[in-house]
């Protein structure tokens, strides 16, 4: 098992290095070597990679603006809510590299990503935090941290802003 080096979350830029970055799921490399710097470029999200020196890219997070249906709420929630669609920050992607998984840096960009979705509500209307689990095991990791799933999809899941700031 690889030493962890220092670490930094930053925007992703092109002088980062993604050519080693696997995390063992495709669609996820490819969309860090392929993907990412036109959504940045286009301000459809932001990329926020962990390096650390020789290490390069550790892991990443993208973070961008959405929404949850009204109908997609807990009925708990939406009584309290208009009817209409309730704005959110949107937690597209998280993955870590095969050389430091199972050390805790997933739970790290989680709370790097929660910071700066409460900060961003301080000036912006968000709701909640949203994220689109790619499976179970993904969906159990999240709901450690308070995520509940919303009624369309067991793996479509939020955390209110409320919750973010009141743990902080």
């Amino acid at each position: 098992m690889s030493k962890l080096p220092e670490l930094s979350i930053d925007l992703l830029t092109r002088s980062h290095d993604r050519s080693q970055f696997d995390c063992g799921i495709e669609s996820l490399n490819r969309y860090l070597m392929t993907q990412a710097t036109q959504d940045v470029r286009r301000h459809l999200a932001h990329v926020y990679v962990m390096t650390g020196g020789e290490a390069g890219i550790v892991g990443y997070f993208t973070l961008s603006a959405g929404h949850i249906e009204h109908e997609h709420l807990p009925l708990s929630e939406r009584k309290k809510l208009p009817r209409y669609p309730i704005p959110a920050a949107l937690i597209g992607r998280i993955a870590i590299d095969r050389r430091f998984q199972g050390r805790g840096l997933a739970r790290t960009l989680l709370g790097d990503a929660l910071r700066r979705a409460l900060t961003l509500s301080e000036s912006l209307g968000i709701y909640a935090i949203v994220v689109d689990a790619m499976d179970e095991a993904a969906a159990s990791f999240y709901g450690k941290f308070g995520f509940l799933p919303l009624t369309d999809s067991t793996l479509h899941l939020y955390l209110p802003v409320k919750t973010v700031k009141d743990a902080t």
